[in-house]
């Protein structure tokens, strides 16, 4: 009889190919590096590919069968969750690439990052950094803010360079609410990472901006 596979296991699952996770070993020194999924068959094994297999070959006693994982990778979504679960190497292959098989985990443990519920929206934005006199200045990053909420939005854009990311700084978000007006609410970039050919940006408000509380009422959305 085969044993059906738990929510949480589902949920890691939703993960597509591509998409990178971050690991951490722990014997026989603390090391973390980046990875990313390669496929797995449920219940059995999940595999990874390292990203950088020069270091494989400088941590070769850190990378080695029967040592254990920590997994831990992000879920956007209205409550955004960082999930995490405990592995063993079952083997590592050299052709045709250095992937990583990891055993399939028994549990996987969830914790939601945001205290505010965010809301799916897909609004034309631009962001800009933000000089000492509150003005914005630099180049202006046009995009979509893909979810909000009172205190903070998700922003993305198109590019093609895998290397991009948006530094953690001052900036002004731009949008133009439903009367075709223009917002410009301060704000600060707390993370950025790129993914299928965008770069996603998590964004916090500044504090109890009224502008935040005018859009959120203007879109329907109750606070």
């Amino acid at each position: 009889m085969n044993q059906q596979p738990s929510p949480d296991e589902q949920v890691f699952f939703t993960l597509s190919p591509g998409r990178t996770v971050d690991i951490q070993i722990d014997f026989p020194v603390k090391f973390r590096t980046k990875a990313i999924l390669v496929g797995f068959e449920l219940g059995k094994y999940i595999i990874l590919k390292h990203p950088a297999p020069q270091q494989m070959k400088n941590y070769s006693d850190v990378f080695v069968e029967g040592n254990g994982v920590v997994v831990r990778y992000l879920l956007e979504g209205q409550q955004g969750e960082c999930y995490a679960f405990k592995s063993t190497i079952r083997n590592i292959t050299k052709i045709p690439e250095k992937f990583i098989f990891l055993s399939y985990p028994k549990q996987i443990e969830n914790r939601q990052l945001r205290t505010h519920q965010r809301f799916v929206t897909h609004l034309p934005a631009a962001i800009q950094a933000k000089d000492e006199n509150d003005a914005s200045h630099g180049t202006q990053l046009k995009g979509i803010i893909s979810d909000i909420s009172s205190k903070g939005c998700g922003f993305v854009f198109k590019t093609e360079n895998p290397n991009l990311k948006v530094s953690q700084k001052d900036i002004i978000v731009m949008i133009r609410n439903p009367n075709n007006e223009g917002v410009f609410i301060p704000a600060k970039v707390c993370n950025s990472r790129f993914e299928d050919g965008k770069v996603n940006v998590g964004i916090k408000f500044e504090d109890d901006d009224e502008q935040i509380k005018t859009l959120l009422t203007q879109l329907y959305i109750d606070l």
